[in-house]
C-alpha cells in the first residue's frame, strides 16, 4: 500500500506537513509539480508515479471520504478475472455544495453524456478506482480528469459505479464554476468527439 500525493503548487504549509509525513511513513510520497497546473496534470502525475496494481483517486478538499475507500475496492474485487468491472466511480449522495454547483454539474454531466453517448451519473466525483491496464496510454490533455470514465471505457474498462459520501467545503475555495468552464468544456468535449472517432481499440 502506497499513499501518493500530488502538490499542485500549494502557497500554504501542505508541502511541509506532507513531507513531515513522508519522513515518518515510508508509505508516502510526494510528487511536486512546478506550481499550479490543474486537476488534469495532478492526476496525470499520480498516475505516473503509482506503482500499486489499483488505483484510488481523491480530492484533497475534504468534500471526498476517505472511509469510502473499502467500499469501492470491494466493489472492484482483487483481481480482474473475479470481477465485473475493472474501474469504479463515485455518485455523490446529497452533495453539500450550492444549488449553483449542483445545477451547473447537472448540465455538465448530462451534456457530456449526450455528446460522448455515455451515461455516467457523476463524472465530477473524484473518487473513483482503477485497474492499473485501464489507465495505460490514456492520453493526457487539460480537461482530461472531466472525461476519465469514458476514457477507460474506451480503453476497455468494464465501468461500476457506487454511492459515496459528500461532505461540505471546509478548506480551499471552488476552482470550477459555470462562468470558466463552459466554453473550455464545449472545445473539450468536441476534441474527445474527434478523439473517438480515431480511437484505436485494444481490443
Amino acid at each position: 500500500v502506497e499513499i501518493v500525493f500530488v502538490d499542485d503548487g500549494s502557497r500554504d504549509c501542505s508541502l511541509d506537513r506532507l513531507r513531515d509525513i513522508a519522513a515518518r511513513d515510508a508509505r508516502v510520497r510526494i510528487v511536486e509539480l512546478d506550481g499550479n497546473q490543474g486537476q488534469t496534470a495532478a492526476f496525470a502525475a499520480g498516475f505516473a508515479a503509482a506503482r500499486g496494481e489499483i488505483t484510488v483517486t481523491l480530492d484533497a478538499d475534504l468534500q471526498n471520504d476517505p472511509a469510502d475507500i473499502p467500499a469501492l475496492l470491494a466493489r472492484l474485487g482483487e483481481t480482474a478475472a473475479a470481477s465485473d468491472c475493472d474501474a469504479v466511480s463515485g455518485v455523490r449522495q446529497r452533495r453539500q455544495d450550492s444549488w449553483v454547483r449542483r445545477f451547473s454539474s447537472r448540465v455538465a454531466n448530462a451534456v457530456r453524456n449526450w455528446a460522448t453517448d455515455e451515461n455516467v451519473s457523476d463524472v465530477g466525483c473524484s473518487l473513483k478506482a482503477y485497474r492499473r491496464e485501464v489507465l495505460a496510454g490514456l492520453p493526457m490533455f487539460d480537461g482530461m480528469h472531466r472525461f476519465l470514465p469514458t476514457l477507460v471505457r474506451w480503453n476497455g474498462a468494464r465501468l461500476a459505479e457506487i454511492p459515496v459520501n459528500h461532505r461540505p467545503r471546509l478548506h480551499g475555495t471552488a476552482k470550477y464554476g459555470i462562468g470558466n468552464r463552459l466554453f473550455r468544456a464545449l472545445a473539450d468535449l468536441l476534441a474527445v468527439r474527434w478523439m473517438r472517432t480515431r480511437w484505436i481499440s485494444r481490443g
